[in-house]
């Protein structure tokens, strides 16, 4: 055994599938679940367009499956195929890390959203745990969310308490803000008397992402290039912000269909994809209404902070220093993944993943399953 198990400090794989569809993000984690959180090596693995395209069908269908009803063959093979696809990015991982399946303690396995309904206390997220931890021979720990939403909390965003370990482990200086723009974006407010403030501020890369696709069949508006040539249809946008979901006070989240493309159709791509990144840049200074000190500074993590445009958006809207994770000193492409690291830790040893004031969950709430290999 050695000195860092001995302290309970062990190795752990997280996987991210963010609503983006971009593919499998996997880091290595050397932590205890609590004060220890030390990153090591990390991976991404694209997903094929084929898979993209089929959990996008899948996300399509999930609206209309009922809580027990037998799922649509699109579905399950929309999960067979990503939880393949994450058993390969491990694989991958180990490999480029040197290091045997045996040397892993835990896999945390986010899965794929593909339909979040907290009101209706739902939240679904494929991803089969126990099919995984028999390809990588790897005890996994996945459905984090269920618990969460079961005793009426959003069950999202769960990497605040991460955000918070790391922040701490880099002596930053609260109060701060962490702002990951996936296909929705969230934010940690991290406060000076420890004080942890957890919400999705609005769309994110995803509505981008949609309108490109649509549009010119790339996945994504590359470099910002589309919304730097085009016009911001400012009466779309602040019509598109008097909705009410700006208002209610966190904790509180979305659905990557919550907020779509729908209200710029009509525009050029161009001022369609302006339109859209301004509304993403806006309904997240909309956010820091709800903090309750003014924030020394943020650190932008996800996607979209590789997103020219955005950044440059959110820098001449938000009074604060705004950082790419990796000027921090983090990795912006791995920080979720290892968080699910993180939680997968605490998991095993029984600790809450999510607070009243993360989730709005009524206490400190732990969660996920945990399957061994068979």
């Amino acid at each position: 055994m050695t000195e860092s198990k001995k302290d309970g400090v062990l190795k752990v794989i997280g996987l991210m599938s963010g609503t983006s569809l971009d593919g499998v993000d996997a880091a290595i984690l050397d932590t205890d679940g609590e004060s220890v959180a030390i990153p090591g090596p990390a991976f991404t693995r694209p997903y094929d367009p084929e898979l993209r395209a089929l959990l996008r069908r899948a996300l399509d269908e999930a609206v209309n499956v009922a809580v027990g009803a037998e799922l649509p063959e699109t579905i399950r093979e929309a999960e067979r195929r990503m939880t393949e696809a994450h058993a390969e990015a491990v694989k991958a991982l180990l490999k480029e890390a040197r290091l045997e399946p045996g040397a892993i303690a835990y896999v945390g396995f986010h899965g794929q959203t593909i339909l979040h309904r907290p009101r209706e206390r739902r939240t679904w997220q494929i991803g089969d745990g126990a099919m995984l931890a028999r390809l990588t021979g790897i005890p996994v720990v996945n459905d984090f969310r269920s618990a969460d939403v079961a005793a009426g909390g959003q069950g999202a965003p769960l990497a605040p308490l991460y955000h918070e370990a790391r922040a701490l482990s880099v002596n930053a200086k609260p109060p701060m803000v962490v702002l990951n723009i996936g296909g929705v974006a969230n934010i940690t407010y991290i406060g000076a008397d420890g004080e942890l403030i957890a919400f999705d501020t609005g769309p994110g890369n995803a509505a981008i992402d949609d309108w490109m696709m649509k549009h010119t069949g790339e996945p994504m508006d590359r470099d910002g290039a589309f919304a730097n040539k085009g016009a911001v249809d400012q009466d779309r946008v602040v019509g598109m912000l008097s909705h009410p979901y700006f208002v209610v006070p966190p904790p509180k989240s979305l659905d990557r269909l919550d907020f779509g493309h729908a209200f710029v159709d009509g525009l050029s791509p161009e001022d369609g994809a302006a339109t859209l990144t301004a509304l993403t840049a806006l309904s997240i200074v909309r956010g820091t209404e709800h903090f309750p000190v003014k924030e020394r500074g943020w650190i932008v993590t996800g996607g979209g902070r590789n997103n020219p445009a955005l950044m440059q958006a959110l820098r001449g809207l938000l009074r604060a220093p705004v950082l790419e994770a990796e000027k921090a000193g983090w990795r912006g492409d791995s920080l979720e993944a290892e968080a699910f690291a993180y939680l997968a830790m605490r998991s095993v040893k029984g600790l809450p993943l999510s607070y009243p004031t993360t989730t709005g969950v009524p206490s400190p709430a732990t969660g996920g399953v945990l399957h061994r290999p068979q």
